[in-house]
């Protein structure tokens, strides 16, 4: 798995803001892929699916 394109695409990704995330993030789900996604290996799809969740976890916490 090449840690660094995993990152790249994670960074331009997160770039096109929260909303935007968060419908990749429902169409990665779907195994939708896009053009910032179809060049990733299996192992790399995962990870980056993995990451955007964790990121927009921190974005998504119900606030007290």
């Amino acid at each position: 798995m090449d840690k660094i394109k995993v990152n790249q695409c994670v960074e331009a990704l997160c770039q096109s803001g929260c909303e935007a995330v968060r419908a990749t993030i429902s169409s990665m789900e779907m195994d939708l892929r896009s053009s910032q996604t179809e060049n990733l290996d299996p192992r790399e799809y995962d990870a980056v699916l993995n990451e955007l969740k964790s990121i927009m976890s921190v974005y998504d916490k119900p606030k007290n």
